[in-house]
């Protein structure tokens, strides 16, 4: 007897869903879009501690738009590359700057204008017989603007490293 009232329940969630593409509810997909630009990232590294000599700081970036965020109703319909740069680095005491650009161009679909970022900073030393990793930083999916068609993006993250 449990059955039947969760079975019917579903048959009219499927006919309700179904009656509503029936009426021409609009679906919340746009039309494609090209946007290209090119994002330039500083990391301004305020070491916690002296980093032994020789040391070697790598940072990389990866940025990918965002595309249909939780919203079920408007997917991703295609795979977008994503775009990612390693930087250049210089250490001046107590702090270090990785700089780098990223170029992009993605075709999309709707009207997000949202990208995410994602990141990873190492710092290897040499010192020994071994490279060692000293200290390390990632992050994953921090919300950054798409830039008008053709601009660029200039971004600067403060950490502490």
């Amino acid at each position: 007897m449990a059955r039947i009232p969760t079975l019917l329940l579903l048959c009219v969630a499927l006919l309700a869903s179904a009656s509503a593409k029936a009426a021409g509810v609009p679906e919340l997909r746009g039309g494609t879009f090209t946007v290209n630009g090119v994002y330039s990232l500083n990391f301004n590294l305020s070491l916690a501690t002296r980093l032994p000599a020789g040391t070697i700081i790598s940072c990389r970036a990866q940025i990918v738009p965002n595309q249909g965020g939780s919203d079920l109703r408007n997917p991703q319909l295609a795979a977008i590359p994503a775009r990612s740069g390693g930087g250049t680095v210089s250490i001046t005491g107590t702090t270090a700057t990785c700089a780098t650009e990223i170029p992009f161009s993605w075709t999309m679909t709707g009207a997000r204008g949202e990208a995410v970022l994602s990141y990873e900073i190492y710092a290897v030393s040499d010192a020994g017989s071994v490279p060692t990793l000293v200290r390390s930083s990632t992050r994953q999916n921090i919300p950054v603007p798409i830039p008008a068609a053709g601009g660029s993006a200039g971004l600067n993250l403060n950490l502490i490293f």
